[in-house]
């Protein structure tokens, strides 16, 4: 049956349920069907995976670099494909490559890559997030103060309208941002997420009223949770908006983690947040245990989307099946890709990964 792969293992988790001994088949890197194992031709080959399961494919919609290449001092085709092998052995089929606050200059030649990587046939890379640097320096964390500011709406037309097709998540302090601001970045279908943010409660209500629907790495760099003021932390809670979250243990205690995830549920999803190893440009990333730091400073992890997954089900107690779905379905749902990624069903790209029964990646299959 040419072009028509088939692939089994003991348990799929389609992204809404467990079937048990069925195989996934697929055509042209789409899926045709799902079907009971025992209905397959014997006469068909099917890559067998004993001892596993077969899941959506995780997508990471927040990451800096990978293997000494960070993407901001790398901009440039190489350093996406260091991250598509990197996201890859994770499980991780797509990805967002993600900028720290930076200067004007950085953005564009970043945008520049993922175009010549696209053009290359370069795969994974969904698009582009823009960390800053319209954020709040008083809820900087390890982002460069001195290039923090508002935007002109002069400057974000530019930016936009280079960057069109390419960014996809502009992460951006509220109250340093006006609503014309706002509603010019909206209008291109550009995801804002809120975060780096001081804003209260009230005003973190009003701008996802104002059609910011996503909060980046909750908890971390942003006015929390106080009983008289319930802060930006508390209007995610108070709210219909999903959020990132970021899974290692550093950044987040799991407790924590699995309080968010009681009070949120399906509006919950996880980001690596994972940087590499460097002493170049605005932000030196240097290895302390399994995180890192920059001037003492936390400034991202060294996580795989799978170990994400592993430390969601070991440390913070969410069970397997919403564990799954917050390093697959949730991301596609932000992305608006939920009818194409992050589900085993007809008609979805094959983008499927094998786990083993501790959640250890097998294979990607994409």
């Amino acid at each position: 049956m040419p072009g028509i792969k088939i692939y089994r293992a003991d348990k799929l988790f389609t992204g809404s349920n467990w079937l048990h001994d069925y195989a996934v088949v697929t055509e042209g890197g789409i899926i045709n069907e799902i079907i009971p194992a025992s209905s397959l031709d014997e006469n068909i080959s099917a890559e067998d995976f004993p001892g596993c399961f077969i899941a959506p494919a995780f997508i990471d919609l927040q990451i800096y670099g990978a293997y000494q290449r960070l993407f901001a001092v790398y901009p440039e085709p190489g350093s996406l494909y260091n991250l598509k092998e990197y996201c890859n052995k994770g499980g991780a089929a797509y990805f967002l490559p993600t900028v720290a606050t930076n200067t004007m200059d950085v953005f564009y030649k970043c945008i520049d890559a993922i175009k010549v990587y696209w053009e290359q046939g370069g795969e994974g890379v969904l698009g582009l997030h823009l960390e800053g640097p319209w954020i709040n320096p008083a809820k900087r964390g390890a982002h460069i103060e001195s290039i923090i500011h508002s935007p002109t709406l002069k400057e974000v037309e530019e930016l936009i309208t280079y960057g069109k097709d390419v960014i996809k998540i502009i992460t951006l302090a509220p109250e340093v941002c006006s609503k014309e601001v706002v509603d010019y970045i909206l209008s291109f279908g550009i995801i804002i997420s809120a975060g780096h943010s001081n804003a209260g409660y009230k005003e973190a209500k009003q701008s996802f009223d104002n059609g910011i629907r996503t909060v980046t790495h909750l908890y971390n760099a942003m006015s929390a949770l106080q009983h008289r003021e319930p802060g930006l932390v508390g209007a995610t809670f108070d709210s219909d908006v999903m959020a990132s979250i970021i899974a290692d243990g550093h950044h987040v205690d799991y407790s924590a983690v699995r309080i968010a995830k009681k009070i949120m549920g399906q509006r919950l999803f996880a980001i690596t947040d994972a940087v590499t190893e460097t002493n170049e440009g605005y932000y030196q990333h240097s290895p302390v245990g399994d995180k890192y730091e920059s001037a003492g400073i936390l400034s991202g992890s060294a996580l795989t989307m799978n170990k994400a997954l592993q430390n969601l089900v070991n440390y913070a107690g969410i069970e397997l099946e919403e564990a799954l779905r917050m390093c697959s379905f949730y991301p596609a749902k932000v992305l608006g890709l939920e009818n194409e990624l992050g589900k085993i069903e007809k008609g979805y790209r094959t983008k499927l990964v094998v786990l083993n029964e501790v959640m250890e990646v097998v294979k990607l299959i994409d």
